[in-house]
């Protein structure tokens, strides 16, 4: 009986002394889960997290524009009163949706790929309309400066084709 309480305190020690030093030792699978969730989320990429069809949308129209370099203040004013007059938004929220779109999207190096990567998560979001009416507003920002440069224009037929047949999700509003 004392050799089975001894390895018990030793085991008991061990595991006390992993966690004091930081090494996740769980046993129980749903706060593993939780832990889990939560670090994918803390330590990923926040573009990841767009949930809703509006703020995606937002995202894919500033990447028109960001595509070809710094965004203008021609296409940026162009881009607020396609928020104001599609999305049905003051323009304090147009301006704020532009702004968080802008933060969201990274470098240019990494921009094509987080693009990517959110159109594959976010294509089920969007209803046919809301598909088109994007595509609309991504080809009217592309058009501003003249028509679109090559890298608007490979953007925009690679969007075309991810949201060539959408899922129905609603309306805007």
């Amino acid at each position: 009986m004392h050799i089975v309480l001894g390895i018990l305190s030793a085991v008991i020690s061990i595991l006390y002394i992993l966690d004091r030093l930081g090494i996740d030792v769980a046993f129980n699978p749903w706060s593993w889960r939780r832990r889990r969730a939560w670090a994918k989320r803390y330590t990923g990429d926040p573009i990841y997290s767009v949930d809703e069809p509006m703020h995606a949308a937002a995202i894919f129209v500033t990447a028109t524009a960001k595509f070809d370099g710094t965004v203008s203040t021609e296409e940026k004013q162009a881009i607020l009163q396609m928020f104001e007059e599609k999305f049905s938004l003051s323009p304090k929220a147009a301006a704020e949706l532009f702004g968080s779109a802008t933060h969201l999207l990274g470098a240019p190096q990494v921009m094509g790929t987080q693009v990517e990567g959110l159109a594959g998560k976010s294509r089920d979001l969007f209803s046919p309309e809301q598909a088109e009416s994007m595509l609309e507003m991504m080809e009217g920002v592309a058009a501003l400066s003249g028509g679109p440069t090559p890298q608007q224009h490979e953007y925009l037929v690679r969007m075309r084709n991810a949201f060539e047949k959408p899922q129905p999700a609603g309306t805007w509003a």
